[in-house]
């Protein structure tokens, strides 16, 4: 990767931290964003910073991504995308982050996907992910997540 593409790339990672930050500092009840904010604020300051090494040419710079690993993250990118965009907000956040999270389990698992015992490691897995994840956001945490069908 040269200059001028990791110039490009963590400027736009820049705006859109921008964006993403600008969204939680707008958004009401202003109680429901504070933990967005924390982690909104982090992520502007990491990606400005970035831009600007990117900027100053003190960035270590990498080949890039190949063909084949931008393949490989594909459906990884149409999930996240599906379940931002539409998932989250339409079937709540609990059962739309079980369906990404089930799928992207899938999709990268190398464990062979013709055995049964492959696919009760992932419910499981994806179960216990679950459960861990309500217990930091809704209990200890207490943060505002996205309500729908299912909590």
């Amino acid at each position: 990767m040269n200059y001028l593409q990791h110039r490009i790339s963590s400027g736009v990672i820049a705006l859109v931290a921008t964006w993403v930050c600008w969204i939680s500092y707008t958004q009401k009840p202003a109680e429901a964003f504070l933990f967005p904010r924390v982690i909104a604020t982090l992520f502007f300051v990491l990606a400005v910073w970035t831009f600007i090494k990117a900027l100053l040419g003190r960035s270590k710079v990498g080949n890039g991504l190949s063909i084949e690993a931008t393949k490989n993250m594909l459906p990884g990118i149409g999930i996240a995308f599906i379940y931002i965009f539409f998932a989250a907000k339409g079937l709540g956040f609990y059962l739309s982050s079980t369906i990404a999270f089930f799928l992207l389990l899938s999709f990268y698992d190398p464990a062979p996907n013709s055995e049964p015992k492959t696919w009760m490691k992932r419910v499981i897995i994806t179960a216990g992910f679950i459960a861990i994840m309500y217990a930091l956001f809704a209990v200890v945490l207490k943060v505002y997540t996205p309500r729908g069908v299912f909590m």
